[in-house]
């Protein structure tokens, strides 16, 4: 058996930098792959502070919901106006296109923005996925009572990030490997988005305490992921070898620091402590910060991009990333971390050719 189905993986996801111009502008993507034609897009401005962007060929061009803050789904004429064949197009929105400003743009691809109706669960959904890659954008209107959402994957979900999209409510993510004390399990824990909290646990608010499915995910009766009558939305993902993975690792407080196994040369890595608050979500990418030590960093807060001031926070390998400092949000002792992670390279490819670190 091969391991893995997915030799590019830059086919499915890519990050792209760019330069705004102030007035409408046409991003082209430059992956490896060929041409990139995004479903979901999320945007920081790398040299100032501003909102992240994320938006999606499920909920339609011009809606936007920003990670660094609760509030509901906006329509922005001047955002990202189209999805293309090879990038997309942007208006003259200032957080997203201003004038010599640099941007960063993470990508993913699912279906092309074909969806379809989903009657898996107790809820119907609208959902559009990508089984190859694992990903799914899925759409859904609330109820209010503990239920089940179709998700499309045809295997378990290890994440799933939820945003009430009508009202003013946290992003709340679900985690495989999110755990908290006190006899909470994975089911009944969550961390948000948009602040820097630790782990918390909804009791049966958030998930329902009830294991997701390889058709479904379970939501209870919190309106920050089931929102009687609101319009809700979920990125699900599941681990595909070689492509993506979503673990957690234990820091050691030391610069020759944690090794985090992943199966693959990262693209990009996004982190977040679960045991303490005031500790943020990190993001890091292979064309921000192209050589090791990883210095570059943003979070998912509206700051600008931030440098770890030469020491770096981690070294990008063949088959995961090291740990490079001892930082509480990073790699403090005897913490628990969770990371998502997607593939530049996988560490063998489906033919046996094994990668080359950096």
């Amino acid at each position: 058996m091969a391991y893995t189905t997915i030799d590019d993986p830059s086919a499915y996801f890519h990050t792209q930098l760019y330069t705004g111009t102030g007035s409408e502008l046409s991003v082209t993507n430059d992956a490896n792959a060929g041409d990139f034609k995004p479903d979901w897009i999320w945007i920081k401005q790398r040299n100032a502070t501003t909102n992240h962007g994320m938006f999606d060929s499920n909920r339609g061009v011009k809606k936007n919901l920003k990670t660094d803050s609760s509030d509901a789904e906006s329509t922005e004429n001047e955002s990202v106006k189209t999805f293309n064949t090879d990038g997309f197009t942007l208006g003259t929105s200032g957080d997203y296109n201003g004038s010599s400003d640099t941007h960063v743009a993470w990508q993913w691809i699912a279906n092309g923005g074909t969806t379809s109706s989903n009657t898996d669960g107790s809820i119907t959904s609208t959902v559009q996925a990508d089984t190859t890659a694992g990903f799914s954008i899925v759409t859904y209107t609330g109820t209010g009572s503990g239920a089940t959402v179709g998700h499309g994957l045809g295997a378990i979900p290890q994440l799933v990030i939820v945003k009430n999209r009508s009202s003013a409510q946290n992003w709340r993510v679900f985690h495989q490997n999110a755990y908290i004390g006190g006899g909470y399990g994975q089911y009944q824990s969550g961390l948000k988005l948009n602040t820097t909290d630790a782990a918390d646990h909804g009791a049966n608010s958030y998930w329902n305490n009830d294991p997701f499915t390889t058709s479904t995910f379970s939501v209870g009766v919190n309106s920050e992921v089931n929102g009687s009558g609101n319009s809700m939305l979920a990125y699900c993902f599941t681990e595909k070898q070689g492509y993506s993975k979503f673990g957690s690792y234990t820091g050691n407080g030391n610069a020759d620091g944690t090794f985090v196994y992943t199966g693959f040369k990262p693209a990009w890595i996004m982190t977040k402590r679960t045991d303490a608050s005031s500790q943020a979500w990190n993001i890091q990418d292979n064309k921000r910060s192209p050589i090791n030590v990883q210095d570059n960093f943003i979070q998912t807060d509206s700051d600008a991009e931030a440098s770890a001031g030469g020491t770096g926070i981690w070294d990008s390998l063949s088959n995961g990333f090291k740990l490079r400092q001892n930082l509480q949000s990073t790699n403090n002792s005897g913490n628990t971390f969770i990371y998502m992670a997607f593939a530049e390279h996988p560490f063998v490819s489906s033919e046996g050719a094994p990668i080359t670190a950096r």
